[in-house]
């Protein structure tokens, strides 16, 4: 069975409005509670020239180090993605292939609601990366980020510290049927209202990944921060 994920994202930028987002959380929310602190390696990657067949051909490369649902469930989205982003991840030693594909009319990199896959693998990062380039893909970015994720008023919330971006605030609600998907966003939106904080839009934030992905060698593992209106 496929997962969706609904994900609204909130610039905070300063330590600051970080800090006070999270006190706004425990006030909230007696409840709320640190579920995981973690650093992260994200590498991004894109076709390497015509994209069709890619997704299935990874699909094939990294089978002998799945089980046989992740494996199905994989190629399943590799018959059905409109548009997809992939990426490898690195949180803490444990390594992750995660692909990411567009529900509706959204990005499958920086989209609200998408199909989302998400599987540990017993390799390396470089390894995994090393499968992923053999399959005809190419780097896009790599990023870097400090996170914690929260567990408050149902929803997931990660505080994540990016290279390039600074502080950014993530709402997350997973469902199992796309028929859910408009009922967790305005779930989220919800949430943010009560929380003072504001929905980053699409179109900036599209702006602020294409700049990163330009300029991503000058803040990959630093704590750079970069303003794009």
């Amino acid at each position: 069975m496929h997962s969706y994920e609904v994900e609204i994202k909130s610039l905070l930028g300063s330590k600051e409005k970080a800090d006070a987002l999270r006190e706004k959380m425990k006030t909230l929310d007696s409840e709320c509670e640190l579920v995981s602190q973690n650093r992260q390696l994200n590498h991004y990657f894109e076709p390497g020239g015509a994209s069709e067949g890619l997704l299935a051909r990874l699909a094939d490369s990294v089978a002998p180090h799945m089980g046989g649902g992740a494996q199905t469930r994989l190629r399943d989205m590799a018959r059905s993605a409109r548009e997809f982003s992939l990426r490898t991840r690195d949180k803490d030693n444990i390594v992750l292939l995660v692909v990411k594909a567009s529900v509706g009319d959204d990005s499958s990199a920086n989209g609200v609601s998408r199909m989302e896959f998400e599987e540990q693998v017993p390799l390396g990062l470089v390894e995994l990366d090393d499968l992923v380039l053999a399959s005809g893909f190419r780097y896009q970015a790599k990023w870097s980020r400090e996170r914690e994720e929260y567990r408050c008023a149902g929803a997931n919330i990660c505080l994540d510290k990016n290279a390039g971006y600074g502080y950014v605030a993530e709402f997350e609600h997973v469902v199992d049927d796309a028929s859910k998907v408009n009922e967790a966003r305005s779930a989220i939106l919800s949430l943010m209202g009560k929380l003072g904080v504001e929905e980053l839009p699409q179109d900036r934030l599209e702006r602020m990944f294409a700049h990163y992905n330009a300029h991503w060698q000058e803040y990959y593992g630093t704590d750079k921060i970069f303003n794009v209106d």
